[in-house]
């Protein structure tokens, strides 16, 4: 899973056709630019730039090339369906024009992805030129194509100690450091994990690896990534219904974007040091499984009661956030897949932001806004704080009201951490509901892009 060779990327192609990519504002110029058959073509087609419009123009020998419509689109997904749409076995180079060859290239790949771990060979998509410049494009490429294949990998495939050997496998590669932790070492150093991963015959286990770029030294700033990989998530003994269980594969997206966030980080050679955290877990129905109103007590010291077996993920992250929180890193951000809630406030394009830092959630929200991988922020309300009260213990891992779900969840988060660490949590759905371009049905790589551009502007910046 940790290669995915862009197969529709070829570096060069003596028999690749010319694409143009316009936009309505430059068809007029396109149209004086072409010889007068294939004008004369396009403009008996109807062609009008608008986006996703797509128009082969014709030679006497064939096919002399095609123009692509981008109408205002300026994301990757412009040309997130193209080698779907060229002619299968073609080759295709890419004109200059009024586009970011960056976002081209990544909307190109991404289009191509599919899962076909267990699929018959399907369509071979055309090929592409590939741009000059853009090793960082492929690069981030081909960390979605990752974090997609882990997320759409069935449970029985990709369990906990796949999804640590695919993190102690990703850091090996990247000369990084990795530990494992497990067993009795495991109920000691980070109980809550071992508590969650009880119940299932599959053993839990955390991973940490630990980077730093060929440029950086000890006193560059500290990057922490912790991601909740919960493998599958039946509830436990608060039993999802099977409509809740059906997509429970991608309990893991927090862990797998994560992943993909520090492989980008490790390929681009950012100068700083990175620690990355996963929590690798199954939540499921036994003997051994944890029940309602059990009382855990956490790395921190902190006890925990037990009010909701289905709200396991903040279980498997806060001793993670503890461990992260004490060595007082630059930036300290955990991806989840954790409530529902968060998908009823902002729906599933959206991760939900919360962060105790103005000025990082300012970048994280502006260049999402620029890298087309949205976010919005929801508040760390401390008015709710008190909802987490326990009569027996330090505090519930759930609220007894009925409102703001993912609110609360953070703010049971909020208690493990330092309080002068800068901290970032996303709540995400890492998951297409349906295919759009560059965007197909299943596993997704949400805040991937956004979180990248914006710990490159705030901790590397050269004098």
């Amino acid at each position: 899973m940790l290669d995915q060779p862009f197969d529709s990327l070829v570096n060069d192609a003596a028999d690749a056709h010319t694409l143009h990519a316009v936009r309505p504002d430059g068809l007029a110029g396109l149209l004086d630019s072409l010889p007068a058959a294939q004008a004369a073509y396009l403009k008996a087609t109807g062609f009008a730039a608008k986006a996703q419009e797509l128009v082969l123009l014709p030679a006497p020998e064939g096919l002399a090339g095609a123009v692509l419509g981008l109408g205002s689109d300026r994301s990757p997904w412009a040309f997130g369906d193209l080698a779907s749409r060229l002619p299968e076995g073609t080759a295709w180079t890419l004109q200059p024009g009024d586009y970011d060859p960056a976002a081209a290239t990544l909307g190109y790949c991404l289009g191509t992805y599919r899962y076909a771990a267990f699929k018959s060979a399907e369509r071979t998509p055309a090929r592409l030129v590939a741009p000059e410049g853009q090793a960082a494009a492929v690069s981030q490429a081909g960390a979605i194509a990752m974090v997609r294949d882990l997320i759409n990998t069935p449970a029985n495939v990709l369990g906990p100690v796949e999804l640590g050997d695919i993190a102690v496998g990703l850091a090996t590669r990247h000369g990084a450091v990795a530990t494992v932790v497990e067993g009795a070492e495991l109920d000691a150093a980070y109980p809550t994990v071992a508590a969650v991963g009880r119940g299932s015959a599959r053993p839990a286990r955390v991973v940490t690896f630990r980077w730093r770029g060929s440029k950086a030294t000890d006193a560059s700033p500290l990057v922490s990534l912790c991601g909740k990989g919960v493998c599958f998530d039946t509830g436990g003994y608060d039993l999802k219904p099977s409509s809740g269980m059906l997509r429970m594969k991608k309990d893991m997206g927090g862990a797998a974007t994560v992943l993909g966030l520090s492989r980008i980080i490790m390929e681009a050679d950012l100068p700083l040091r990175l620690v990355t955290r996963i929590g690798c877990v199954e939540n499921s129905v036994s003997g051994t499984a944890m029940r309602p109103l059990d009382v855990i007590r956490t790395r921190s010291g902190l006890t925990v009661e037990v009010g909701n077996t289905d709200a396991e993920g903040r279980l498997v992250l806060c001793d993670l956030l503890h461990d992260a929180s004490s060595e007082s890193p630059s930036l300290l951000l955990d991806c989840a897949t954790l409530t529902g809630a968060a998908r009823v406030a902002v729906g599933p394009d959206l991760p939900a932001l919360f962060c105790t830092d103005d000025d990082w959630a300012d970048s994280l929200l502006r260049n999402g806004t620029a890298e087309h991988d949205p976010m919005w922020r929801l508040p760390l309300w401390s008015g709710y704080d008190d909802w987490l009260k326990s009569p027996v213990a330090d505090l519930n891992n759930v609220s007894s009201r009925p409102h703001a779900g993912a609110v609360v969840a953070a703010l049971f988060l909020k208690r493990f951490l330092s309080k002068d660490v800068p901290w970032i949590h996303l709540d995400l759905y890492a998951w297409n509901d349906q295919s759009r371009p560059g965007r197909p049905e299943g596993g997704e790589a949400q805040t991937l892009r956004a979180v990248f551009q914006a710990v490159k502007e705030r901790l590397c910046r050269t004098e």
